[in-house]
C-alpha cells in the first residue's frame, strides 16, 4: 500500500512521537477505523522509525485491515501481509497474535504458498503451540490438503479447544474425507469436547457415502445438538440423502418445517435429490415455489439441483425450463439436461443439446462424454454414439475411463451386438469392473445368449460375489432357454453362499408422504383395498389380450402359482395404490429399486390403457412412460 502523501495534515498531537502518541493509535485502530483513518494511520506508522519498530503496533494494524472481510477486493487483506513482511524486514519478532492475523489474510487470498512460508518463524519462536496460531495453522494446512502437517500441528498443541478439533474436522471434510473427519469427531467426544453446531458445520463440505454406523453416529451429534441449529439439519438430512436413504431425509426435511426451521441453499440442494430418487414431485414443485419466493433461483448449485428433480420425475418440459432460464450455466448443467433425455429414451434431443453446449464455447468433459453415449445407448442410436467416442478420444483427447467402456458395451448390447460388446470389453486397456460386465449379462439375458452369458456371469461371480443380481440375471438367461438344471444349479450356489436376492421395492408419493411396497406386500393398510382392485384389473388385461411372461419363474410348480407371483410384483401394487387414491386421468409415478421385468413392462402397458392413465415407471436403469397402452420408446429399452 502507497504511504498517504502528506501525513503532517495529521493531528498535531500525532506527530509527536510520545507514549501519548502511541497510546491514541492504538485506541484508533482498536475502534476498527474507517478504511481513510486507517490508510492515515498506516501511513503515519511506516513513516516514522520509532513507530515502525513498535510490534505492539504493527500487530494493531495487521488485525485491523484482516477485520476488512466485507470488502470486495482483497487490497485490505494484501496490506496486512505487506505489513507483516515490513515487519520482519525491520526486525520485528512476530508474536502469537501477529500470526493468526497473517493466517487469515494468507486464507482470505488463498495465498497458501506465502501461508506455508510463515510457519517457520513461529516454529523458531516456539509459537506454533500457541492456541489462537495453531488452530490457524491447522486450517490452513486442511485447505492445502497437508492432513499430515495438520494433524501433527493438532497433536503437538499443549492445549486445543473446539475451535482445534473442527479445524481438523473441516480440513479432511474439505478433502473430501468424510470418514476421516468423523474419526476426528469421535476422538474429540472420547476426550470430553462434545461436537457443536460449528462440528457440523465443518462437516458439511464433505458429506458423502459411508457405513451404517457412521450414520448413526452423525445422527446421535444431530439428536444431541439444539434443534434450532439450521445446519445440524442440513448435515443430517445430506447424509441420508447421499447413502441411499431419501425416504429419511425427506421426512427429517418436513419434520424441520414442522419445527419452523426456514431451510437455506444448502438444504434445498440436499433434498432436491432425494425428491427426484422417490419420484416425489409434489414436494419438489412445492420446494421450487420456496426458492423462487425466497429468490434463490441464481443458486447455480440448486437450479442444476431443479434439473435432476424434474428429470429423475421425468418432467423433462419443466426440467428444460429451469434449463433454458438459467443466467449462467456450467458443464454439469449441460449434462444434467442431457441426461435426463438420454434416460427417458430422446436420444435425437440430447444429441441436438450436446451440439449447443459446444456451440456455447464449453468443452464438454469425461462426465459429458458419459451422458450423451449413455442416451444414445437408450435410445438406440448406435452410429452417433460410435461418432462420439471417436469425438471423444479423438478431437478432445480424452483418455476413456470405465464409465465410457460400460456405456460402449451397453449401447453395442442393446443393439444387439452381444459378441462385438463382448469383443469391446477384451480389449480394454484396463481390467473390466463388474459394472462393465454386467451391462452385457443385461444384454445377454435380453438377446438369450446363453454362451457368452456364462462366461460373463462368471466373472461377476469373482468381482461381485455378494451381487445377488447377477446370479438372477443368469438364472433368468438359462430359464429362458429351458435349461431348468442350470437354474437349480445358480439357485443352489446362491444358497450355499448366503446370497438372498434382493427384494423389488416399489415406491410412490401421496400428498408428500412416500408409500412403500414389497414384492407381495400385505402390511399396507389398504392391502385388501390393493389386491381387490389389481384382482380387478388383472382380470380386465386378460380380456384384451394380456399374457403373464412366466417364463423365468420357478419351473416345478402350476401356472397359476407362476401368475400369481408375477402379479404382485412391487411396482404394480404402488400404481395400483395410486389408481385407487388419485382422480381418474391423474399421472401416476411410482419407482423401483430394481429393473422392471418383462411381464410388469408389459402389464403396465395394458393399465394405462385400460385406467385411461398416464404411468412413469422409474428403475434403476431409465424411465418408463406409458400412456394409453403405448410405451414411449417402442419397447426399446
Amino acid at each position: 500500500m502507497k504511504p498517504i502523501r502528506n501525513p503532517n495534515k495529521l493531528p498535531r498531537h500525532v506527530l509527536t512521537v510520545t507514549q501519548s502518541t502511541k497510546a491514541l493509535i492504538i485506541q484508533a485502530l482498536d475502534k476498527s477505523p474507517a478504511i481513510k483513518t486507517l490508510k492515515r494511520l498506516h501511513s503515519r506508522i511506516i513513516s516514522d522509525p520509532n513507530l515502525c519498530s513498535d510490534s505492539s503496533l504493527v500487530i494493531k494494524l495487521m488485525r485491523a485491515y484482516a477485520a476488512y472481510k466485507k470488502y470486495v477486493n482483497n487490497h485490505f487483506y494484501k496490506a496486512a501481509i505487506l505489513t507483516y513482511k515490513s515487519m520482519l524486514a525491520a526486525g520485528v519478532t512476530p508474536d502469537h497474535y501477529t500470526l493468526p492475523c497473517v493466517l487469515k489474510a494468507c486464507l482470505a487470498l488463498d495465498d497458501l504458498r506465502f501461508g506455508l512460508q510463515i510457519h517457520c518463524p513461529p516454529v523458531k519462536n516456539g509459537l506454533d503451540l500457541a492456541l489462537f496460531t495453531g488452530n490457524g495453522l491447522v486450517v490452513m494446512y486442511g485447505k492445502c490438503g497437508n492432513l499430515v502437517e495438520a494433524r501433527r500441528v493438532l497433536d503437538e498443541m499443549p492445549y486445543r479447544d473446539i475451535i482445534s478439533w473442527n479445524s481438523m474436522v473441516a480440513g479432511c471434510a474439505q478433502n473430501r474425507r468424510f470418514d476421516e473427519a468423523l474419526e476426528v469427531c469421535k476422538e474429540m467426544e472420547s476426550l470430553g469436547v462434545r461436537p457443536d453446531p460449528g462440528t457440523m458445520a465443518s462437516l458439511s463440505p464433505g458429506v458423502t457415502t459411508t457405513s451404517a454406523e457412521n450414520i448413526m453416529f452423525v445422527k446421535k451429534i444431530f439428536l444431541d445438538m439444539a434443534k434450532e441449529e439450521l445446519v445440524a439439519w442440513n448435515v443430517m438430512i445430506a447424509v441420508y440423502a447421499n447413502n441411499s436413504m431419501s425416504t429419511e431425509a425427506i421426512d427429517l426435511y418436513l419434520q424441520m418445517e414442522a419445527n419452523g426451521i426456514e431451510p437455506d441453499a444448502i438444504t434445498i440442494a440436499s433434498v432436491l435429490p432425494a425428491c427426484g430418487d422417490l419420484c416425489a414431485i409434489s414436494l419438489g414443485k412445492q420446494i421450487h415455489e420456496y426458492v423462487e419466493v425466497k429468490r434463490l433461483l441464481l443458486n447455480l448449485l440448486i437450479e442444476n439441483a431443479l434439473i435432476d428433480m424434474y428429470a429423475k420425475c421425468r418432467c423433462l418440459l419443466e426440467a428444460r425450463k429451469v434449463f433454458d432460464e438459467m443466467q449462467i450455466k456450467d458443464v454439469i448443467s449441460w449434462t444434467s439436461m442431457m441426461s435426463a433425455y438420454g434416460r427417458s429414451g430422446k436420444g435425437h434431443e440430447a444429441v441436438e443439446l450436446f451440439s449447443k453446449m459446444q456451440c456455447s464455447g464449453l468443452v464438454p468433459d469425461l462426465i459429458a462424454f458419459v451422458s450423451i453415449l449413455s442416451a444414445c445407448s437408450h435410445a438406440g442410436l448406435l452410429s452417433e454414439g460410435r461418432n462420439y467416442y471417436k469425438l471423444m478420444t479423438g478431437k478432445y483427447k480424452i483418455v476413456p475411463r470405465l464409465e465410457h467402456f460400460t456405456c460402449m458395451v451397453d449401447l453395442l448390447g442393446r443393439a444387439g451386438r452381444v459378441a462385438e460388446a463382448y469383443d469391446h470389453i477384451k480389449q480394454m486397456p484396463m481390467e473390466p469392473n463388474d459394472r462393465v460386465w454386467g451391462a452385457l449379462l443385461n444384454a445377454c439375458h435380453v438377446y438369450s445368449n446363453t454362451d457368452i452369458g456364462v462366461i460373463v456371469a462368471d466373472c461377476l461371480f469373482q468381482l461381485a460375489p455378494q451381487q445377488s443380481g447377477y446370479y438372477v440375471l443368469l438364472s433368468n438367461i438359462h430359464a429362458k432357454a429351458g435349461r431348468w438344471k442350470d437354474v437349480t444349479i445358480v439357485r443352489s450356489i446362491m444358497k450355499g453362499r448366503g446370497i438372498k436376492k434382493m427384494p423389488g421395492v416399489g415406491n410412490v408419493e401421496l400428498h408428500n408422504h412416500i408409500h412403500t411396497f414389497l414384492s407381495g406386500d400385505r402390511s399396507h393398510p389398504q392391502s385388501d383395498k390393493i389386491y381387490e382392485e389389481l384382482d380387478i384389473l388383472v382380470g380386465k388385461m386378460k380380456e384384451v389380450g394380456y399374457v403373464p411372461k412366466t417364463g423365468t419363474t420357478l419351473h416345478d410348480v402350476e401356472e397359476e402359482v407362476k401368475e400369481n407371483h408375477l402379479v404382485v410384483h412391487s411396482e404394480k401394487l404402488a400404481i395400483v395404490f395410486a389408481f385407487i387414491n388419485t382422480e381418474p386421468r391423474t399421472l401416476i409415478r411410482v419407482t423401483k429399486n430394481l429393473r422392471v421385468c418383462e411381464d410388469c413392462h408389459i402389464a403396465i402397458k395394458f393399465i394405462s390403457a385400460i385406467t385411461e392413465r398416464p404411468i412413469i415407471a422409474r428403475d434403476m436403469n431409465r424411465y418408463h412412460h406409458f400412456e394409453n397402452g403405448i410405451y414411449s420408446c417402442g419397447d426399446y429399452w
